[in-house]
């Protein structure tokens, strides 16, 4: 029979599992989103360099013509593009967010290995603030694209989160 304590510790386990898919899919997002934001700024800025440089030539064929038309019609499309979709309106909220699923999978994982030693009370104790930052980081429905998730998925199952200490420290059912 389990004990309400090792409940409460695989429950613990499990949303420091959740917090770490959710912050890496959130740091994931925001990288692409760091990204873009410096390809809408740079790149029309060198179309539209490239362009406007290549005007003051006067012998020019058609095809240098069209080429440079369709950098200068990128250049005013991509920071148009780039403004629709909004992308910078959530950047704190994701940068905070990434951080907060982060913080919560390690005091999570914590309550799982040493509070889970406690008498029950104490540990309930120490769980439910967790749970209840878990509930408020939660509360605001920031979600990554799908992509992300898989990205993460893919990044978790591969080790790049697996430390060395917890190869040789960690309780066997951890």
């Amino acid at each position: 029979m389990v004990s309400k304590n090792q409940q409460l510790a695989i429950e613990c386990k499990r949303l420091s599992e959740g917090c770490l898919y959710s912050s890496t899919s959130l740091f994931i997002w925001l990288r692409f989103v760091r990204w873009a934001r410096v390809f809408g700024i740079i790149v029309p800025l060198v179309l539209g360099s490239i362009a406007g440089w290549n005007m003051l030539k006067t012998s020019q064929s058609h095809f240098v013509q069209v080429t440079m038309s369709l950098f200068a019609f990128l250049a005013g499309l991509i920071p148009t593009v780039y403004a629709a979709l909004k992308l910078d309106d959530h950047l704190e909220a994701c940068k905070h967010l990434a951080g907060e699923f982060k913080n919560l999978q390690d005091r999570f994982r914590q309550a799982a290995l040493v509070s889970s030693l406690k008498p029950f009370g104490e540990f309930e104790r120490d769980v439910q603030p967790l749970i209840q930052r878990l509930e408020q980081a939660r509360a605001s429905s920031f979600t990554a694209p799908e992509w992300c998730f898989t990205q993460a998925r893919t990044k978790i199952k591969s080790g790049d989160y697996d430390f060395d200490v917890d190869l040789t420290s960690m309780p066997k059912d951890y």
